[in-house]
């Protein structure tokens, strides 16, 4: 029979680290350690290029509050590579007109300095919503579906443009010097529940509600409610029979060029919470284990259902839960709504 969810590992002699193991679902334990075992190697010449096992961060603004980590993968841990996942989440403004951006970002795996182009493309993205704040801010709150979408469209290729003008100078092809991101912009102010959500590439948005997993993850051209009703879905750029007015760009951002990203087409979902709303967003690492491995997801669920929103170190506990065939980094950023 398989362990309950909050199974504790069995001491073994041959490998008695998995006395200590965090807790695990399914059938079998992973195969990797699930804790750090060897650091990666350093160039004293390069001490800024140093990456931290794990990455923790929190707020409470209005009605939301805010839970974040990454962490290194198992197979990382074990061999002693940097984490390829970025984390950063950031505020912009102040008082209720404040803006708080969410960014996730995962590196090519093996691709050189995998880590390094994760963060600089979540810095790229945060630096083009942090000079467009005042602008963004107020199509939240006007709930500007069409602004919110060509404008965060533009920024995003924007920043993709810029890796592109990397790898040329580096010799390297657009492929081995890309990454995913996806984003979540969250308005301050306790009078507005939209959430939106952009980005390119793979991982996932979810949300809990009512005890029950919904994937919101924009998919192909489709456009529906999945999980009740939005202010807007999409991905891809808008077609020509679109009935939405074609919106301005945002201030100084640059129009999108033809190619699309390597990682796919751009995503944008916008959003209203409602009270008890728990909002997941997760690089690939987390949501292929929580769409594949339904113990995994039973879990999450009854951990997260609560009322108020877990401490950082019960976060990070929930959020490393071992699924035996998962081991790539996990990058988690959930949102409680009161």
């Amino acid at each position: 029979m398989p362990p309950p969810p909050d199974a504790v590992l069995r001491d073994d002699p041959a490998r008695p680290w998995r006395a200590a193991a965090a807790s695990y679902v399914g059938d079998e334990p992973p195969t990797y350690e699930t804790e750090p075992t060897t650091l990666p190697l350093t160039d004293p010449e390069e001490l800024r290029e140093v990456v931290p096992d794990t990455v923790l961060e929190g707020a409470r603004y209005g009605t939301l509050t805010l839970r974040a980590a990454s962490l290194r993968g198992d197979v990382a841990r074990y061999r002693g590579e940097p984490r390829r996942d970025a984390l950063l989440a950031v505020r912009f403004g102040t008082g209720d007109s404040a803006l708080l951006l969410v960014a996730v970002a995962s590196g090519q795996r093996a691709a050189p300095g995998a880590h390094r182009v994760a963060r600089e493309l979540c810095e790229w993205v945060a630096g083009a919503v942090g000079r467009n704040q005042a602008r963004l801010t107020e199509d939240l709150h006007t709930a500007n579906r069409g602004a919110l979408s060509s404008g965060l469209h533009r920024l995003t290729d924007r920043a993709y443009g810029r890796l592109r003008a990397g790898a040329t100078v580096r010799g390297l092809a657009p492929a081995d010097h890309t990454a995913s991101v996806r984003c979540l912009l969250l308005p301050a102010h306790p009078a507005c529940r939209t959430r939106v959500f952009f980005g390119v590439g793979d991982g996932g948005l979810f949300r809990l509600r009512d005890g029950v997993w919904q994937d919101l993850e924009p998919a192909g051209g489709e456009r529906d409610t999945v999980g009740g009703p939005v202010l807007g879905y999409g991905s891809g750029r808008p077609s020509a029979q679109s009935s939405d007015q074609e919106p301005g760009p945002v201030p100084g951002a640059t129009s999108p060029p033809e190619a699309e990203p390597v990682h796919g087409p751009f995503r944008f979902r916008a959003s209203v919470a409602r009270p008890g709303d728990t909002l997941l967003l997760c690089s690939a690492g987390l949501a292929e284990p929580l769409r594949g491995e339904a113990a995994l997801a039973d879990r999450l669920a009854e951990r997260w259902d609560t009322a108020e929103a877990p401490g950082l170190a019960a976060f990070l506990t929930d959020a490393q839960t071992g699924v035996k065939g998962y081991a790539d980094d996990r990058t988690a950023a959930a949102v409680w709504e009161a």
